[in-house]
């Protein structure tokens, strides 16, 4: 069976649907979809992203069917339309665009008006009588072929086009003549030579297929790549080409191009949302190059193609049950519509939009749960700016903050930083402090910059601009077309009127009003508990399967865990609060005593303090499990590094301190030696200490059992959980074991009353994973540990593998950063296995999974397919778990539909 290429649509008949994504791409999918519900699109035919993947493997080259098919598509295209592509009186004209399965906005190439040339273009001015136009088409056509297909650079195109409009005293792109553009033309054509040392190519045919190898060039390109990256989309689907005929916005005042959403994609708000710009091509939209003009004001210039655009795309939005992102253009009154795509959208707007399409009946509660990207939740969660009780902005120091600019609010949140004016710059300077990169307007190559900004501001583009809809994927904060602000990226410095911003300075951004503020302003928490938010939530609870708990030290963070939908705390780490003040020190004698006296003495002191932090754990999750882990790092990091010390102690002497006072340090410096390890990871930690000094199990479980017992007699409910770590064998656990019951029995004794816990283990070894039928002997619970299971499995360290992790997997070595998605070719085998094992032994054993994994939405759909219980993650993570848990239940649903249909 021959593979098929090329996918023609036109007279009202796809080869296509809109179900062909994995083939067509977005776009090719709906102009498909489009074509055949009988609107108004161009037509055209979509070379397939199968084309694309080809062309990589066989080296740059495409399959030899590809060209004859291409042929036959164009020579229908000709016949359809009238004209022929190449002829120099009356020539075809086609858009070339790419096309991918996933919306990667901006991050591959366009070719406009390709067919022109010399010839052509002449003849199109004398046909049309319209000189202007058909000039201005031709500087377009050879600057996107000239950038896209040449690699001339695009700065030096709008060089010569900046200087033609300064020789014309023209404000505006469309205050140039014919004459004009045509010098324009001339200057290009000297530059392609110049550079290629070749003229502009002329012949038409050539032109389609060098333009179409661009564009498939164009999904490795470094800004693609790097989104692809920030996405989570593969590397191997490739792009479709779409060819299609050129429909022209630029014809004149009867003339236009826009681009819209069917609601408003910052917001959410149901509202028809967009802009559009008269007598220009679609790039003059999206570029910033010209600050287009709202939507609603099409319907004053032209109610009927108005009334027409918002009958189709609420059609388009009812058919496709999403919100619609939409291309279109005007040709001397008659509407074209170029694109149709599920429309990209912030989290609170995605949230938004699914809740009220429940509402308005055009969706299910379970298809609406399947519209949000569980990612994009961790948007509602980001800062806003802080007012006071009358509504006054609070500022982070003592300067007040100056209100200098406002301009559209084109994604919401705050973000607060200093100045930057490139996005080399904001890499380099946003590992030292916050960022906001401050551009006239950004281009897809800045993408890599944009990653890093807290916010990004810009003086020129609307709310469907670049850097909008970048902005809105990744959810940052942006204002676009502050056009009160003067940006000059050369002198690194923005003018707003007589006040100038210079790289360095700190401003505020409010995305949902578009102000823009000189100074560091404060930010605050969003409620999560309210709203469309928990509204959407209690769904997701209402679906899942799995549970979701938080990691949690302190009571306010497990305050943080409940409010965000936590049901436990999966892993309190009881090391971070013998850093407090007034603990270091007793935790430092205990390590210093050199007998267990004397360690009992100190620990004895911790024990209170340990008791009152579990005791306000226990209250704050009143009726919710408590894991607690016992102490897990090497004692050495309770105390000052041996470096730093042999320094203290050679200057002490120097200057001729106490004697008793050198000694004492000297004292500190040996017991750091002591406990110095080549590897401490693998060295003196987790129950390894417990076994070597199980009088700090003992003081632990003590603090753990006292406190719950204290909490119960409040009449709170606990459900303590003790958890050892590091357990790589059954009798490591056994012993750690023993200790807990013998001290539970002391404490229960004691106080006349007993509290049901339980004694399980970390798994972060891989042979507590191979031998845990024989671990879950003594183990009530599970709990994996990923990111040292990850660590060990790997043998990658994960304080050094930064160094190496990110050309592993650019190398393709590692599909992604193991420490941040979970392994589960490898690891999760570990996981899988360790499961089914343990749960040979003890059927009734709790397993869940407490590394940062347990927020990772692909991570949490692989706990929900091997059967753990529950996950756990930070909890500012816990609302992303519940729903990407919630999505593994209906995606699994879906797939065993699809196989019973089959």
């Amino acid at each position: 069976m021959h593979t098929k290429y090329v996918y023609f649509f036109g007279g009202g008949h796809a080869d296509g649907h809109g179900k062909m994504k994995e083939e067509l791409g977005g776009k090719g999918a709906g102009l498909a979809e489009m074509t055949n519900a009988q609107l108004p699109v161009p037509p055209g035919f979509t070379i397939s992203t199968r084309a694309c993947v080809a062309y990589f493997q066989q080296g740059g080259k495409l399959p030899p069917e590809v060209d004859p098919r291409t042929a036959e598509a164009l020579a229908r295209l000709e016949e359809l339309q009238g004209q022929k592509l190449g002829d120099p009186e009356d020539p075809l004209l086609v858009s070339v665009r790419s096309g991918a399965k996933f919306s990667m906005p901006g991050m591959m190439d366009t070719i406009l008006n390709l067919g022109l040339n010399d010839r052509s273009a002449e003849a199109l001015a004398r046909k049309s009588g319209n000189p202007r136009w058909a000039y201005d088409s031709y500087r377009r056509f050879i600057q996107m072929f000239g950038n896209v297909v040449l690699e001339i650079p695009k700065e030096e195109f709008e060089h010569i086009f900046d200087g033609q409009k300064k020789k014309a005293k023209a404000k505006l792109d469309t205050e140039l003549s014919s004459e004009n553009l045509k010098n324009v033309v001339a200057e290009y054509k000297k530059l392609v030579r110049k550079k290629t040392g070749q003229p502009f190519p002329q012949e038409a045919r050539g032109q389609l297929k060098m333009a179409r190898d661009a564009v498939f060039r164009s999904w490795n390109n470094k800004r693609a790549t790097t989104y692809r990256r920030l996405n989570n989309i593969p590397d191997d689907l490739g792009t479709a080409v779409n060819v299609q005929a050129m429909v022209f916005g630029n014809l004149g005042e009867t003339s236009g191009t826009g681009v819209g959403f069917t609601r408003n994609p910052s917001t959410g708000d149901n509202e028809f949302y967009g802009e559009f710009l008269m007598n220009a091509q679609g790039e003059d939209v999206v570029s910033g190059v010209r600050t287009p003009v709202p939507i609603r004001e099409l319907e004053a210039i032209m109610p009927e193609v108005y009334r027409q655009l918002r009958e189709i795309t609420t059609r388009l939005e009812q058919h496709y049950k999403d919100v619609q992102d939409f291309e279109f253009t005007i040709q001397e009154g008659k509407l074209y519509m170029l694109q149709t795509r599920n429309g990209k959208r912030t989290g609170k707007a995605a949230v938004k939009i699914a809740v009220d399409m429940v509402s308005e009946g055009l969706l299910t509660k379970r298809e609406a749960l399947l519209r949000v990207e569980p990612g994009q939740l961790d948007q509602l969660l980001h800062p806003l700016l802080a007012e006071d009780a009358k509504g006054v902005l609070a500022a982070a120091g003592n300067e007040r903050l100056k209100h200098v600019a406002t301009g559209l609010p084109a994604s919401p949140g705050a973000a607060v930083g200093r100045v930057v004016f490139t996005a080399d710059e904001t890499v380099e300077q946003g590992a030292k402090y916050p960022v906001i990169l401050v551009r006239a307007e950004t281009v897809p190559d800045d993408i890599h910059g944009m990653e890093v900004a807290k916010g990004i501001l810009t003086s020129r583009g609307g709310m469907t601009s670049h850097a909008a809809v970048v902005t809105r994927g990744m959810g940052k904060c942006c204002v676009a077309g502050a056009g009160a602000i003067n940006v000059n990226a050369e002198k690194k410095q923005a003018a707003v009127g007589s006040l100038v911003i210079q790289e360095g300075d700190w401003i505020s951004l409010d995305g949902s009003t578009g102000r823009v503020f000189l100074g560091q302003a404060k930010t605050m928490e969003p409620d999560p508990a309210s709203g469309d938010f928990a509204t959407f939530m209690g769904w997701a609870d209402e679906v899942r399967k799995l549970g979701v708990r938080a990691n949690a030290d302190i009571p306010r963070d497990a305050q943080a865990a409940r409010r965000f939908g936590a049901e436990g705390i999966g892993l309190c780490r009881t090391e971070h609060m013998f850093f407090a003040a007034d603990r270091l020190p007793h935790m430092q004698t205990m390590i210093l005593a050199d007998n267990e006296k004397d360690r009992r003495k100190a620990l004895n002191k911790l024990l209170p303090m340990q008791r009152k932090d579990f005791e306000g754990l226990f209250k704050a999750m009143d009726g919710y499990p408590v894991i607690i882990r016992t102490l897990d790092p090497p004692l050495h990091e309770f105390l000052p590094k041996r470096e730093d010390l042999m320094v203290e102690v050679a200057l002490m002497k120097a200057r001729k301190a106490p004697k008793k006072k050198i000694e004492e340090k000297e004292k500190l410096l040996q017991r750091v030696e002591d406990l110095h390890e080549f590897n401490p990871m693998l060295g003196l930690r987790g129950c390894r200490l417990g076994i070597v000094y199980p009088e700090i199990t003992e003081m632990q479980a003590r603090a753990i059992i006292q406190a719950a017992v204290n909490v119960a007699k409040k009449g709170v409910k606990v459900i303590p959980e003790i958890m050892i770590p590091l357990v790589g064998t059954r009798r490591e656990l056994t012993l750690q074991k023993d200790i807990c019951d013998k001290v539970a029995e002391e404490v229960f004794a004691k106080a006349g009353t007993r509290v049901k816990y339980m004694v399980g283990t970390m798994i972060e070894i891989p042979r507590a994973a191979l031998t845990a039928d024989e671990v879950a002997k003594d183990a009530e619970f599970f709990s994996f540990g990923t990111n040292d299971l990850t660590q060990t499995t790997y043998g990658f360290s994960r304080d050094d593998s930064g160094k190496f992790l990110k050309p592993y997997v650019d190398l393709k070595i590692l599909k992604n950063d193991p420490f941040a998605v979970l392994d589960e070719t490898g690891v999760g085998q570990l996981v899988d296995m360790a499961t089914k094992k343990g749960r040979q032994s003890r059927p009734e054993l709790e397993v869940g999974i407490c590394g940062e994994h347990g927020g990772e939405p692909n991570s949490v759909m692989f706990c929900h397919r091997v059967g753990l219980d529950y996950v756990s993650c930070s909890p500012y993570r816990v609302p992303i778990a519940r729903l990407a848990a919630a999505q593994a239940v209906l995606l699994e649903g879906s797939k065993e539909e699809a196989m019973r249909t089959a």
